[in-house]
């Protein structure tokens, strides 16, 4: 049988691509004589015929990439995709920053600083952005002459 057809029939047994397939060249006589799918097989256990091993892909540069991100390399202006709020979300960001001002308004009423009324007018001024800021909040009440008022 031809070489080629004894290397479709190799891949099949072997489970392999055809590409994968190698033939001894020094028993290239003996292919050329196999008849049957069953002399294939004689001659794959005789290591006639063998797979070559699967050619991998290695992960040595991309693991080498992700450790440099770690410590914070190849984040420059020219690797940023996306936009900015894309990056960081304007929701995110109004989250992150209307959490910090509650706690902040809790904190000082918790502390006997302002008292309930102020707490709530405050609350509602934090709500509509209108204090962008912990350092803006402080100084705001402070400016209005009710800081360490307590009820």
């Amino acid at each position: 049988m031809k070489a080629e057809t004894a290397k479709k029939i190799a891949a099949e047994e072997l489970k392999a691509g055809i590409s994968r397939v190698w033939i001894d060249t020094n028993s290239a006589e003996e292919v050329l004589e196999s008849a049957t799918r069953q002399d294939i097989r004689n001659l794959i256990r005789r290591n006639v015929i063998q797979a070559r091993p699967a050619k991998g892909n290695s992960n040595a540069r991309f693991k080498k990439r992700i450790r440099q991100r770690a410590k914070e390399r190849r984040r420059g202006p020219g690797s940023v995709r996306g936009t900015r709020n894309a990056r960081f979300p304007h929701k995110t960001r109004w989250i992150k920053t209307i959490r910090a001002l509650r706690d902040e308004l809790k904190s000082m009423k918790d502390n006997g600083n302002i008292n309930p009324k102020t707490y709530r007018k405050y609350y509602r001024l934090i709500k509509g952005g209108n204090i962008k800021s912990r350092a803006q909040l402080t100084s705001q009440i402070k400016q209005a002459g009710l800081y360490g008022e307590s009820k």
